[in-house]
């Protein structure tokens, strides 16, 4: 009983300190896929996991048929990320292919519980080379991730797990207003039509 007390207790503090954040993050990600950009997702772990999980939702749907959102995720080619990993290095994975894929105006969203992944950390100096936005999705105080990045989402905990459930919410809530800003567009109607 305590971990679902504290799990709630957790996304309570999310709604209260975190509501502004999460906005803005589905703000720019909207603007940047309303003029034709891409978001990129990467993390390990479970972020990796997360990070597949919403791109899946971009594409796919998550709750209106509408047209399919430019979105991946930087964790799912295994030759791509064995071949990096073990030719220059681990924490270069995120970093190589951000240079092979991302351009000026996409977005780049950084996925790690503590904000301290050295992995994703250089993806982000990457991005932010190109002229990529940034958005750093974390917990435990942020960690450096969070202060390269040009917007944040920091669940405010030290545990994990309750950072990781945060996470696929904020991802979820992300999501369903994307489709509601993008609803309002005129292309989105007329594809639909």
């Amino acid at each position: 009983m305590a971990a679902i007390r504290n799990s709630i207790e957790t996304k309570e503090k999310v709604a209260k300190e975190c509501l502004d954040d999460i906005v803005e993050m589905a703000n720019v990600m909207a603007s940047a896929l309303q003029k034709g950009r891409k978001v990129v997702f990467f993390g390990n772990g479970g972020s990796a996991a997360d990070a597949q999980h919403m791109s899946a939702e971009l594409v796919g749907k998550f709750k209106r048929v509408r047209p399919a959102l430019r979105a991946s995720a930087l964790t799912t080619n295994t030759s791509v990320l064995t071949a990096i990993g073990n030719d220059i290095g681990f924490d270069e994975i995120f970093s190589r292919q951000v240079q092979a894929t991302l351009e000026p105006g996409d977005v780049a969203v950084c996925i790690s519980t503590t904000g301290r992944s050295k992995n994703v950390i250089r993806g982000v100096q990457e991005a932010r080379k190109i002229g990529a936005k940034t958005i750093a999705l974390t917990g435990s105080g942020g960690g450096q991730l969070a202060s390269l990045c040009d917007h944040e989402v920091v669940v405010p905990s030290d545990d994990a797990q309750r950072i990781q459930e945060c996470h696929i919410m904020i991802g979820h809530i992300v999501c369903e207003l994307i489709e509601e800003i993008l609803s309002e567009t005129s292309s989105w109607k007329e594809s639909l039509d």
